[in-house]
């Protein structure tokens, strides 16, 4: 490697410890060479750089300066140097474009966009256990009672492993579009169904399509983020209550009217009993219509974090300066700075549809003794929650009823709290979105304020008497077990290496389905009248708090690898 290149490769560390030693109105002669420079456009002469990366156009100001060079533009969060220089070289760069150019039109659209696909996906999950009962009393209580919920979460359990290792080989822009939209004609098809097993069936294609569309919401908008901004991946999870929301109020409104539904089994008919395939109908057109706004609207280019693992430097280069130039922002990127820095390695196999594939991206997931206990804590955390709240639903019924809790109310009344239940959860990432930017709280800290919370509502439910107090419990549920749910989505992609981030991730929600799955088995085998359970689940809870608190990466202050 010439010296003139290896030149180019580190100076952009030796930016970073130089932030506090170079004026922000320095007026050196910049080092890098814009692409856009070699056309002649004289209007871009205001975001020339200086020797360091600074700005040499007194007019951008020490605040913008100081924007640019933030704690999240420093260090990355997986240091690879010892495992490969070239691509912890690369990645270096490439965060600090994406810092150059900042927050733009396209990160808002990208956050509305994935954000719909966060709410789909918490809407899907909803559904089947919305139209469960109406469906079942229509089939004339035939078939496994949880059929729906094992099949779900089973299509949840596979769409996260195949869509997350093919996000990883074929990349992420074909799994970003297709998933959605496989969840919405599943959708509207299960609505039509004339018996159990083939509405389990389409209701696992949901499953399926919503388990990769999760994993791929997180990467992709994580894969365009300024270091300063990813404190947004929690936010969004405020989309995941939005849509549990939406579920309830359809469900609401198609599940209470008399002429919809029928009161029992001898007399239910398809004709009387239309309520839960509307909620699929309406259900099922609203998230087609979102999966075509996201074709349409974004049109999606590879994410450069995929692309620089691919070891495709100049398509990385096209991809951030087309965002630079389309938002007349700053890019001084270039191929050579890249090209410098070597060869990337070890992150696909000669043959990307091989078996071998697979376990490169497996093995990614354990690099170091550090990521590999961080990347079985996270799965752990993913399968205790996955355990802990759908169990405690399941057993919640049953328990209240056997502590003579007065809980009689209408149909209206159901589906009422059940929304307001729903609404609650939206506020629960909202604040862990403030919380995780504290400098002493972090992610970490976040989730461990979330479990500790949630254990203490789950422990306040042996008390419950009344509706009322069923309800407040249950909105205090929702929030606070979305402060730690909001986190952990945010924070596991943060932490997973760019080039098998998909394929980590989508284990992750994979182990939560297991156990989902594993759930819904042990409520036809347990006694459900039993105060043992709930005491588990608050223990799975605390434990996920102590679990987190102790994750060997803390995200604030640093950029995703």
């Amino acid at each position: 490697m010439q010296l003139s290149h290896a030149v180019d490769c580190i100076s952009p560390f030796l930016q970073n410890k130089m932030t506090d030693e170079t004026p922000p109105n320095s007026t050196s002669t910049s080092r890098f060479t814009p692409s856009w420079a070699s056309k002649g456009t004289d209007s871009r002469e205001e975001h020339s750089k200086g020797a360091m990366g600074r700005p040499s156009n007194p007019l951008m100001g020490r605040s913008r300066w100081r924007r640019l060079s933030s704690k999240a533009s420093g260090e990355d969060i997986l240091a690879l140097h010892d495992l490969d220089p070239a691509m912890n070289s690369k990645m270096h760069l490439v965060n600090n474009a994406i810092n150059e150019i900042g927050w733009t039109r396209y990160h808002t659209k990208l956050f509305f966009l994935n954000g719909f696909g966060y709410a789909v996906d918490s809407l899907i999950l909803l559904l089947q256990s919305v139209i469960a009962g109406p469906a079942y009393r229509e089939f004339g209580n035939r078939g496994y009672e949880k059929g729906l919920t094992i099949a779900v979460y089973s299509g949840m359990l596979i769409g996260a492993l195949f869509w997350g290792l093919g996000a990883d080989i074929v990349g992420r822009r074909y799994a970003f579009n297709i998933s959605l939209l496989v969840c919405s004609l599943s959708a509207i098809i299960a609505g039509g169904m004339p018996n159990w097993a083939s509405l389990g069936f389409f209701v696992s294609l949901i499953g399926f399509g919503g388990g990769g569309n999760l994993v791929l919401d997180t990467t992709v908008f994580l894969e365009y983020l300024p270091g300063s901004k990813q404190w947004l991946l929690t936010l969004m999870a405020a989309w995941w209550g939005l849509g549990q929301a939406i579920a309830g109020f359809i469900a609401w409104g198609f599940l209470v009217p008399a002429r919809w539904n029928c009161a029992s089994v001898d007399t239910c008919t398809m004709a009387n009993n239309m309520g839960w395939r509307y909620v699929m109908f309406t259900s099922g057109a609203l998230v087609f219509v979102l999966s075509i706004l996201r074709v349409t609207i974004i049109r999606l280019k590879e994410t450069p974090k995929y692309l620089l693992g691919m070891g495709e430097d100049a398509k990385v280069v096209e991809t951030l300066q087309y965002l630079a130039e389309k938002y007349n922002r700053p890019c001084s990127l270039t191929l050579n700075q890249l090209g410098a820095c070597g060869l990337v390695t070890g992150t696909h196999s000669k043959n990307r549809f091989s078996v071998e594939e697979t376990m490169v991206h497996l093995r990614g997931l354990f690099a170091t003794p550090k990521i590999a206990v961080s990347t079985v804590m996270i799965w752990l955390s993913w399968a205790m929650v996955g355990l802990a709240y759908p169990l405690f639903y399941v057993f919640l019924p049953s328990y209240l009823e056997a502590r003579g809790a007065s809980l009689d109310m209408s149909q209206f009344d159901i589906w009422r709290n059940y929304a307001l239940t729903n609404i609650s959860s939206i506020f629960g990432p909202l604040l862990a979105g403030w919380l995780c930017n504290l400098p002493f709280l972090g992610r970490r800290y976040t989730m461990l304020i979330g479990g500790f919370m949630t254990a203490a509502f789950f422990l306040g439910y042996t008390w419950v008497r009344t509706a009322a107090q069923d309800v407040g419990i249950s909105c205090a549920i929702a929030f606070s077990l979305n402060i730690y749910y909001g986190t952990l989505y945010a924070y596991t992609p943060e932490v997973l290496p760019s080039a098998h981030r998909a394929t980590g991730n989508g284990i992750a929600v994979a182990c939560n389905r297991i156990m989902g799955i594993l759930s819904a088995v042990i409520a036809t085998v347990a006694d459900t009248s039993t105060v043992v359970p709930i005491y588990i689940c608050v223990g799975l809870l605390a434990a996920m708090g102590v679990v987190a608190a102790l994750f060997p990466f803390e995200p604030y202050g640093r950029r995703s690898s």
